[in-house]
């Protein structure tokens, strides 16, 4: 790997998504270890991880975040109106800058005795469904939307039909955490709900700390893909003289090792052979896309999560 324009010492500030963080607790040493193999002077990189708009929020508000690396890309489009990095950033990087994904799953208690199987059973008088709010996170508008399109794929696409479907789920969610991270705290540590609605990747992370024998996974029938954009701050890595290394460290996401690591945290790589490896590792899903499904995340923000959408409405009727 070529480390143009090498800089002395050197230190990162990855501003991150909330369940990003066992990933990147593997990545980093990883990067850092390889820089050093390369030539690469003494570097360091932390972490901020929060909700995926709570971030881009801090970074547009002054947090000098090098690169971002987020669950959708409506986040670092933000930040790119903002002016801190170009509006095509999605074409400097393979695949739309985007080195790995995932999907929403569920996770109830042993034994699931409230007997999820799909995401009907979500909207059913007396199970507590546990989603971080959309309006903070990307987990949240993920599982919003996939609820949204699994409940208009069973009546031939009414819209109608999804929002009195929304209306039930979000009916039956008492806590809107802003983060993935925070709504894993709720069902896992503090035991409110009967199932979590969250990223694949979580599901590990959930069973390490809280004890694998405490949960169980539900695969619905339908899910959406989640990619995992990384993007360049330039304005900030300009300003702190970081862009060669900032660069090389968004590179290595595509590397082997890099991907390597994703699936081992329960991210699905992009490396077709690296997936393939660890297929025993990642159910077969039934999966739909924001932009064949809903035009796009420009398209979905104004619809259903900018001020006056359709969430702030469902929300507001939520609970009569």
């Amino acid at each position: 790997m070529l480390f143009a324009g090498q800089v002395g010492a050197a230190q990162l500030l990855n501003a991150s998504y909330d369940v990003a963080r066992g990933f990147y607790k593997d990545l980093n040493p990883a990067f850092i270890a390889d820089w050093k193999k390369h030539g690469g002077a003494d570097l360091s990189i932390d972490q901020s991880h929060g909700g995926s708009s709570k971030q881009a929020r801090s970074v547009i508000d002054g947090l000098e975040a090098d690169v971002v690396t987020m669950n959708n890309p409506l986040d670092i489009d933000a930040i790119a109106k903002a002016g801190l990095l170009p509006a095509d950033w999605q074409k400097r990087l393979p695949n739309n800058s985007s080195p790995s994904w995932s999907a929403i799953l569920f996770i109830v208690r042993k034994g699931n005795p409230k007997g999820i199987k799909d995401w009907d059973d979500l909207v059913k008088s007396g199970v507590q469904v546990i989603v971080p709010n959309p309006k903070t996170s990307g987990n949240g508008r993920y599982s919003y939307l996939a609820a949204w399109q699994y409940a208009r794929s069973k009546t031939g696409g009414s819209d109608d039909t999804a929002i009195a479907f929304e209306k039930k789920l979000f009916g039956n969610v008492p806590v809107l955490d802003t983060g993935g991270r925070g709504a894993t705290t709720t069902f896992a540590q503090r035991g409110i709900g009967d199932v979590l609605l969250t990223f694949e990747n979580e599901v590990g992370l959930i069973r390490d700390e809280f004890g694998a024998d405490k949960f169980e996974i539900v695969v619905p029938s339908l899910t959406v893909r989640a990619d995992n954009p990384i993007a360049l701050v330039d304005k900030v890595a300009a300003k702190k003289g970081t862009t060669p290394i900032a660069q090389a460290y968004l590179q290595f996401h595509y590397t082997k090792a890099a991907q390597e690591i994703f699936a081992k945290n329960g991210l699905r790589p992009i490396d077709a052979a690296v997936l393939k490896a660890h297929a025993a590792d990642f159910p077969a899903l039934n999966l739909f896309d924001v932009e064949q499904a809903f035009g796009g995340w420009s398209k979905a923000q104004a619809d259903h999560f900018a001020d006056g959408g359709s969430f702030d409405k469902i929300i507001a009727n939520a609970h009569p």
